[in-house]
């Protein structure tokens, strides 16, 4: 009998989350010194970059 966890489908989400903030650090205003910054965080702690990301990264052209 196989078991089938929801390992794979967590996975899949933080992946998804993780190259829309990939694409909103990209298109966003700051200097590209800190949209480097942001991307390393979000490629070495995706869950924990995703994060702080969504909660500390700048404002620009997002409603909120």
């Amino acid at each position: 009998m196989t078991h089938f966890g929801y390992n794979g489908l967590i996975g899949v989400l933080v992946l998804a989350g993780d190259i829309w903030a990939i694409l909103n650090i990209f298109q966003s205003s700051v200097s590209n010194e800190k949209k480097l910054i942001w991307i390393v965080a979000v490629l070495l702690l995706p869950v924990l970059g995703l994060l702080l990301w969504y909660f500390l990264g700048p404002r620009t052209g997002r409603s909120g």
